[in-house]
């Protein structure tokens, strides 16, 4: 990838960050202002738009080369060691709804054990809670899939004619040539294949869980979720900082 274009995804990837700063005080706003379920609703598909677009910007930088994708250098390091095909694992989302459901419960367990309400996701009602279980078996599946799919990708590298080409070529040279550009061409298309399918997955789960939510339970995992990219953010800054990484 060109200088040119290494510099546009940083660039693109930084709005995105930015980005997930303001919505999040967007979403806190719109709780702590007593939001009607109408702008709720709104404020939720509007964030949703920007995560579209934000694949779809990504996706045509990955059309042009797709490797720095899988091992962005854009991220921290920290960031880097939990991607799953270029992202967050889609059943990370219902994870989340899990920890912030037994967070709410275990915070306010006197008000629960007495039947006050205690928050928005500390009340999930139990066909909530089916739902978003059969969503993350279902999930899962999807992205075992996948994953077996991303193996053989990287299995491929070793395989013919990438190997023949290497073993074949003359001491220590490893030129390129037509026959090379040709199979790393086709292995490229293939990966920019999966991890738009990946994409697709995060998309449609993420789609899924918030229609099972309430407009208020939406916008509280919401924010709840940008507070632990961002956070995972600068956690992966201290630390490549602390280890001597710029």
């Amino acid at each position: 990838m060109a200088a040119s274009d290494q510099t546009k995804e940083a660039c693109i990837y930084q709005e995105w960050m930015n980005l997930q700063e303001q919505e999040l005080t967007e979403l806190n706003r719109a709780v702590a202002g007593g939001a009607t379920g109408a702008e709720l609703s709104q404020l939720i598909e509007r964030v949703m738009s920007h995560f579209v677009d934000y694949m779809q910007k990504r996706s045509r930088m990955a059309r042009v080369d797709v490797s720095p994708y899988f091992a962005p250098t854009w991220c921290t390091s920290l960031e880097r060691s939990v991607l799953w095909i270029g992202g967050c694992r889609p059943s990370s989302f219902i994870r989340l709804i899990y920890a912030l459901c037994g967070l709410e419960i275990e915070s306010n367990l006197a008000e629960f054990l007495r039947g006050a309400r205690i928050g928005n996701l500390g009340e999930l009602t139990a066909a909530q809670v089916a739902m978003v279980d059969g969503l993350q078996a279902k999930t899962i599946r999807e992205e075992r899939k996948l994953s077996t799919r991303m193996a053989g990708l990287q299995e491929d590298v070793l395989d013919h004619p990438l190997a023949a080409i290497a073993v074949q070529s003359e001491g220590r040279s490893c030129e390129m040539s037509g026959n090379l550009e040709a199979a790393l061409d086709k292995h490229g298309r293939a990966m920019v294949e999966i991890l738009e399918e990946a994409d697709r997955l995060r998309l449609s789960s993420l789609r899924e869980l918030i229609g099972i939510l309430t407009p208020p339970q939406a916008v509280d995992f919401m924010a709840a979720g940008k507070k632990l990219r961002l956070c995972m953010q600068n956690w992966g800054k201290k630390r490549d900082l602390d280890h001597g990484r710029n």
